[in-house]
C-alpha cells in the first residue's frame, strides 16, 4: 500500500525536471512496464529521470521515507520487482558522446547499445555490446558484459573505465581505479544494489570488418539435432580467438525446432568462409553467414524486439563433452517436453578468461562455455539447467538471469569470497538496504 504522504510527493514533483507518477495516474503502467512482461512490478512511485540531479533528489526522497529504490532503463533484466517503493526510469536519459581519438563513449544510463554501435561503426569502432542492440548500455555492463565478440576483446566490463554513481545518500559521485575504487570493483559485475550509475565511460574497439550471421538447420528429430551440435563442439573446440560462436535450439510458439549456428568473425571475409566451411556442409536451411557492416552485429543473433513475458536461467559450464551435448539435446531437442523456448550455448574462452587490468567482481574464469534457456514456464527452463549440472561451474551468470524468480538465484552467480566481499561494499555504502540487493542479503 502507498502511506507516502501527497504534499511529500508534490514537494518532490517540484525538485524533479521529469515526471513523478503515482498509481492511477496517466502513464503509470507505461513507465513500470519493461521488456520483460513476467516481472509485474507495481511501485509506489515512478520518477521519470531527465537527469542525475533527478535520480540523486529521487533517492534522497526514498531514503527520507524509508523506501527502497531501483532503476530501470529497458527492463530487459529486470529480476527485482518493486513493489512499494521508488521506481527511477532512466530511459530519457539516453546522452552519447563518443570520442573517436580516444576510442571512449560516454553514455547516459538510458542509453541502448545501438546508439553506440551505429555512430562507433562509421569510425571503424565498437563497443563490446551483447546479442541485442536494445539492450541498455548500462545494466549490461554492470551484469558484466557477455560481448558478442567476447573471445576476441574479453568481457564488456573491462571496458569501463570511468562511473558516475548516485549513492544511497543521495550524492553523486565518480567511481574509477583510482576514486571510490570500492563501487567501481562492486559494479563492474555486482549489478545492483550499490547505487544508481548515471553514466558509464567505454573503451570502444577497432572493429573494420565483421563476418558474420547464421546457419540454421532443420531440427525434425533427435539423431539431426544431435548432428549438428556435436560437429559444432568438435569444430568449436580449436578456434581462433577472433572466432565468436553459439549454438542454440529455437522453438518459437505454434513453430518447429530448429538448431541455430551463431558466427560473428572479427576479421577477413574470406578467412571466416573458410573457418565456417565445414559447418556449411551439414547442409543448412539457411545460411545469412557473410560480410557484415559492425552496425549490423545485431544480425548474428536476431535476437527479438518487441517485449514479451519470459523467465531466464543461466549456467556457466566447466566443459561441453560428448554426454553433455546427448544431455543437451534430451532435455532440449525435438523429443524434450514444451516450455522452453530457446537453448543457447555460447563457446567462451580465448581473451574471457583473462585477468583484467583493474579487478572486478565478476569472475568467471575458469568458465568454458555458457548455457542459458529462456521460456515461459519457468520449471521447463531449469529442467534443462539441471541437466546440465554435471558439467558446470557452480555459478550462473548475472545477466542471463531474468524474470519474477530471478533474485532468488542471483547469489548463485558468485563464489562465496567474492559474494562475501559484494557484502561488505554493501553494508558500508548502504547500511540502512535503500537499494534492494536480495542477494546480499544473508551474507
Amino acid at each position: 500500500m502507498d502511506t507516502t504522504p501527497r504534499p511529500a510527493v508534490a514537494g518532490l514533483a517540484r525538485r524533479i525536471d521529469g515526471p513523478v507518477l503515482r498509481p492511477g495516474d496517466d502513464d503509470y503502467d507505461r513507465e513500470r512496464s519493461g521488456f520483460n512482461l513476467a516481472v509485474d512490478q507495481r511501485p509506489a512511485l515512478i520518477v521519470g529521470a531527465v537527469s542525475a540531479a533527478d535520480v540523486a533528489a529521487a533517492v534522497r526522497f526514498a531514503a527520507d521515507h524509508g523506501l527502497r529504490v531501483t532503476a530501470q532503463a529497458t527492463g530487459h533484466g529486470a529480476g527485482v520487482p518493486l513493489d512499494g517503493g521508488v521506481l527511477v526510469g532512466t530511459r530519457r536519459l539516453d546522452g552519447v558522446r563518443l570520442d573517436a581519438g580516444a576510442r571512449l563513449a560516454r553514455v547516459e544510463a538510458g542509453v541502448r547499445w545501438r546508439q553506440v554501435i551505429e555512430p562507433a561503426a562509421a569510425a571503424g569502432l565498437a563497443p563490446l555490446s551483447g546479442s541485442s542492440p536494445l539492450v541498455g548500455a548500462v545494466s549490461y555492463l554492470l551484469g558484466g558484459g557477455l560481448p558478442v565478440l567476447g573471445r576476441t576483446f574479453g568481457w564488456g566490463a573491462d571496458r569501463v573505465r570511468r562511473l558516475e554513481v548516485v549513492t544511497a545518500d543521495g550524492e553523486l559521485v565518480a567511481a574509477g581505479p583510482d576514486e571510490n575504487a570500492d563501487l567501481f570493483w562492486a559494479l563492474r559485475g555486482g549489478k545492483g544494489g550499490f547505487g544508481i550509475v548515471t553514466t558509464a565511460e567505454v573503451e570502444l574497439v577497432p572493429l573494420p570488418r565483421l563476418y558474420g550471421g547464421g546457419l540454421i538447420f532443420a531440427a525434425e528429430s533427435a539423431a539431426m539435432v544431435a548432428t549438428v551440435a556435436h560437429a559444432w563442439r568438435a569444430w568449436s573446440a580449436e578456434l581462433p580467438e577472433a572466432m565468436n560462436t553459439a549454438l542454440a535450439f529455437v522453438r518459437l510458439p505454434g513453430g518447429p525446432l530448429t538448431a541455430h549456428v551463431r558466427i560473428a568473425y572479427a576479421g577477413d571475409a574470406d578467412d571466416g568462409a573458410a573457418l565456417v566451411r565445414p559447418l556449411r556442409g551439414l547442409g543448412p536451411l539457411a545460411d545469412t553467414v557473410a560480410p557484415l557492416s559492425p552496425a549490423a552485429i545485431g544480425a548474428v543473433y536476431n535476437d527479438p524486439t518487441e517485449p514479451i513475458p519470459y523467465d531466464e536461467r543461466s549456467l556457466l559450464l566447466a566443459s561441453f563433452d560428448d554426454a553433455a551435448v546427448d544431455a543437451l539435446v534430451e532435455v532440449a531437442g525435438p523429443d524434450a517436453p514444451g516450455g522452453v523456448i530457446m537453448v543457447d550455448v555460447r563457446r567462451l574462452g580465448g581473451a574471457l578468461p583473462r585477468r583484467p587490468e583493474h579487478p572486478r567482481a565478476l569472475d568467471h574464469g575458469t568458465a568454458e562455455f555458457s548455457l542459458a534457456a529462456l521460456g515461459l514456464d519457468p520449471v521447463a527452463t531449469e529442467a534443462v539447467l539441471d541437466r546440465l549440472r554435471p558439467w558446470s561451474t557452480g555459478l550462473r551468470f548475472l545477466n542471463f538471469l531474468g524474470g519474477p524468480a530471478a533474485a532468488a538465484l542471483a547469489h548463485e552467480a558468485f563464489p562465496p569470497e567474492t559474494l562475501a566481499r559484494l557484502a561488505a561494499v554493501k553494508r558500508d555504502r548502504d547500511p540502512h538496504g535503500v537499494f534492494p540487493a536480495p542477494h546480499l542479503a544473508a551474507s
